[in-house]
């Protein structure tokens, strides 16, 4: 499962995405409209610039925007910079390899090459499905 923090950035960066090009959200209206904790919503998206994603204006008519169009912001970007790799086993993992904890041939093992399989699969959804194409998919009508 992804943490509460992911799932609040990525409700977040939705929202933006929605208003994308439409000027900046204020980050009240944010929180109350994805009922996050407004001081939560802060620290996230001070994340999401750290990541490169949004950007904040001051004043009165400031807030929060999208620097990329949502199309070319992906789900590995946002799920790797708050979760870590996806690898579900540290064998298979290309950042934070360990060698198998049992001392098994990693190269022969089939619970290794399944779970590098899953890996791949995986990491290819995340980098192929985009801030966009969630909204594309989204038959709530909530982000139309």
């Amino acid at each position: 499962m992804i943490s509460r923090k992911t799932r609040y950035a990525l409700m977040a960066l939705l929202r933006l995405a929605k208003e994308y090009g439409k000027g900046p959200i204020q980050i009240a209206e944010i929180a109350k409209g994805e009922s996050i904790p407004q001081k939560f919503l802060e620290s996230i998206l001070n994340d999401c610039k750290k990541m490169g994603v949004v950007q904040s204006k001051m004043g009165k008519a400031g807030g929060y925007f999208l620097i990329k169009p949502p199309v070319d912001i992906d789900l590995a970007t946002i799920y790797n910079h708050f979760e870590g790799p996806a690898a579900m086993l540290s064998c298979v993992s290309d950042k934070y390899y360990e060698p198998c904890e049992f001392g098994r041939n990693e190269e022969h093992c089939g619970i290794c090459k399944t779970f590098k399989k899953i890996d791949a699969q995986t990491s290819a959804i995340l980098k192929s499905t985009n801030l966009q194409s969630i909204i594309d998919e989204d038959q709530t009508g909530y982000y139309k």
